[in-house]
């Protein structure tokens, strides 16, 4: 059981209970849910909505990735809760 934070309400839960965030490298893309082999600077959300409204009130997905955050991702990661 592997613990990550969510930057939305800072609970502490396990990373396969939380959506995971990755600034790629390049700095060029922000990925969802990643797979193993996407290298970069990672945040993790928990699965509601307002954790993920939190996240982007005050910009923490951008100062934790230290990247700009596209405007579609939070539409991206409310389609996400949907879908589970």
């Amino acid at each position: 059981m592997t613990i990550r934070r969510c930057v939305g309400c800072w609970q502490e839960k396990d990373r396969n209970d939380l959506i995971k965030i990755t600034s790629v490298n390049d700095g060029e893309k922000v990925i969802i849910n990643p797979d193993s082999v996407t290298f970069g600077r990672s945040v993790y959300l928990c699965y509601n909505k307002s954790c993920i409204e939190s996240a982007f009130k005050k910009n923490k997905l951008g100062k934790h990735l230290k990247s700009p955050i596209p405007n579609e991702l939070k539409g991206q990661l409310l389609d996400e809760l949907r879908n589970d």
